[in-house]
């Protein structure tokens, strides 16, 4: 392997097992440079153990994992460097103080941001002289983030970002991934959360059984299953016989409730154009028009069969 892949993360065939249970199953994954990338599955589904094989952790026992154009194992004081890691739990020094904790982290980089702007960019400035294990479990993780990205890495995981975070916290984490992502930075996050992901990922994979089962972006993934409903509101008890007949004849047009109707068949430019012109005729006027869209959580609960939690 050499440096200076396109791609920050490729997995080809990896598979991890311990004793008698197959962690992780022939996963292919690919992370395209400075995107948002999150890695979703239901407890016990391989994400951590995938996690830990980029970060070097841990080996596969077959296939191939190259991290920045090398192997994370192999290669990994020359990706130490470029990489920023946040740990699940923190991994903090209990008696460190968070203030010296972060410039302890920022002293190993050659460029490091100023952990002081971190501190106060984190809601942490009130806290710097605070050790670790009397910080709060938010605080804890913020710390955590702060430690995977003063060093200025190209490459950085995070192992549930925003875990213990109230509502504005989350936000304050939320806007710093987005702006590591504007400047360039890849990142691949795990979550619990699932508007987390709707909000931050720019692609994401879902994996159950330690194999990929879905790929793409949050907005594909929730398209696919209803792409084929055309939901609409128009004055009720209206006469659809005219708009069957327009449509093709594999399409069905009901009145589902009063005033709320349904047209069932693939829906592109062409279906919608029959519709509004059917309105037209009618001199009526057909209102939140919408192809039908799924939640990501309907999505995750029909690969998987279970739900997100941790």
């Amino acid at each position: 392997m050499t440096s200076g892949s396109a791609t920050p993360v490729l997995l080809r065939g990896v598979s991890k097992r311990y004793g008698s249970n197959v962690a992780v199953d022939g996963l292919d994954l690919e992370v395209h440079q400075s995107e948002v990338f999150a890695l979703l599955g239901p407890n016990g589904a391989g994400k951590t153990t995938t996690i830990e094989m980029c970060e070097g952790f841990l080996k596969p026992d077959s296939g191939s994992v190259e991290i920045l154009g090398l192997d994370p194992v192999a290669d990994n004081a020359r990706l130490r460097e470029r990489m920023g890691v946040m740990l699940q739990g923190g991994g903090g020094y209990p008696a460190a103080r968070a203030g010296e904790m972060l410039r302890l982290v920022a002293a190993y980089s050659a460029n490091p941001l100023d952990p002081d702007w971190l501190m106060n960019v984190l809601g942490l400035t009130e806290a710097a002289r605070t050790t670790y294990r009397r910080l709060s479990g938010g605080q804890q993780q913020r710390l955590a983030l702060a430690c995977a990205v003063v060093g200025r890495p190209e490459l950085v995981f995070l192992d549930e970002p925003t875990a213990g975070m109230d509502a504005h916290a989350r936000i304050v984490v939320w806007d710093l991934i987005d702006g590591l992502r504007r400047d360039g930075v890849t990142i691949v996050l795990t979550t619990h959360q699932l508007t987390e992901a709707e909000q931050l990922a720019d692609r994401l994979t879902i994996i159950d059984h330690g194999a990929a089962v879905a790929t793409g972006t949050p907005a594909e993934l929730m398209q696919r299953g209803a792409e084929n409903q055309l939901r609409f509101s128009a004055p009720p008890k209206l006469d659809l016989s005219l708009l069957i007949t327009a449509l093709p004849e594999d399409y069905r047009a009901v009145e589902v409730t009063p005033g709320e109707y349904l047209v069932e068949g693939h829906v592109d430019p062409q279906v919608l154009a029959t519709v509004t012109g059917w309105c037209a005729r009618l001199d009526v006027l057909a209102t939140g028009m919408r192809v039908e869209q799924r939640s990501l959580e309907d999505v995750f609960l029909d690969l998987t069969g279970r739900e997100l939690r941790s």
